[in-house]
């Protein structure tokens, strides 16, 4: 089955103390290059996150955005930071006898004072949290998953109809090359009988020459190959597993013997056909660079 490498899934997860939000976004990439961005309450999760994804994906840079926001209820409380603010009554004693001053502190005065109040957050079930943020990347990652599905069939049609394109181009060269040896015979027999007029042609010799013309631009090899090459990617596109680097691999194949073909053969229309032939050819390879 064709996966496209681009994708997207949301998701979120909740419980009364928490409120996690999960998008992850997938892109074109020659390996799987895996990018987390998590608060740091959850940090230790990170490593589960990594492979979840492992176990989805083989291809493509993928990046994980997570943010949490606070439900509600006392999930932090208030401390006085007692070692400072003994500190600062100690300043304020010295003060007062040095130099004959008043005595006159205040609540008001030392909650004034910065950082004489510690928020210190409430103690976390880790086990729940990671329950509940591991569920939400799953469920994020199915989504992923299945636009990438959507988008691989939608790509795997298109190569398929270029694929019978090209299919159907190979046929008429196929069709094509023997009429070109026989009116290479034809031409060549003609300018011959017009040199040599009075003189008999050597047919042995014309025959060796036709024969040479025709071994020189052969091209039975190459369309052989590209028909098999045609079936192959039939083939490798109902797979289930991960067929981005086969498919590279073949449609540079298919490439080289479209060229050689090319370069054989002097008929414009052969050379036509495989200048059409080689832009379905790319236009598949476009396709295959975002196939996982």
């Amino acid at each position: 089955m064709a996966m496209s490498m681009t994708g997207f899934g949301r998701a979120i997860a909740e419980n009364e103390e928490v409120k996690f939000t999960v998008e992850i976004k997938t892109l074109n990439h020659r390996y799987l290059d895996i990018n987390i961005r998590l608060p740091t309450n959850v940090s230790f999760l990170e490593e589960e996150i990594r492979n979840i994804v492992k176990k989805n994906l083989t291809r493509g840079r993928v990046d994980i955005y997570i943010s949490s926001n606070v439900q509600g209820g006392d999930v932090t409380h208030v401390e006085l930071n007692k070692a400072l603010a003994d500190s600062y009554i100690q300043c304020f004693n010295e003060l007062a006898e040095s130099y004959g001053l008043d005595r006159d502190l205040s609540v008001s005065l030392f909650a004034n004072i910065p950082d004489i109040f510690m928020p210190v957050e409430k103690e976390q079930d880790e086990e729940q949290i990671g329950s509940l943020l591991l569920k939400a990347v799953s469920e994020a990652m199915d989504a992923v998953k299945e636009m990438r599905r959507s988008e691989g069939e939608r790509m795997k049609k298109d190569i398929l109809n270029r694929a019978e394109l090209i299919r159907t181009m190979v046929e008429a060269v196929e069709e094509r090359a023997p009429v070109v040896v026989e009116e290479y015979r034809s031409k060549l027999r003609s300018r011959i009988s017009e040199l040599l007029r009075s003189t008999d042609l050597d047919e042995n010799r014309f025959n060796a020459e036709v024969l040479y013309y025709a071994d020189r631009s052969s091209v039975t090899e190459e369309i052989v190959r590209l028909k098999s090459h045609l079936e192959q990617l039939e083939q490798i596109l109902s797979q289930d597993d991960s067929i981005g680097r086969k498919l590279d691999f073949l449609v540079q194949e298919m490439n080289r013997e479209a060229n050689t073909i090319g370069s054989k053969s002097g008929d414009l229309t052969i050379v036509n056909l495989v200048v059409n032939m080689k832009s379905e050819i790319e236009k598949i390879r476009e396709q295959v660079q975002n196939i996982e």
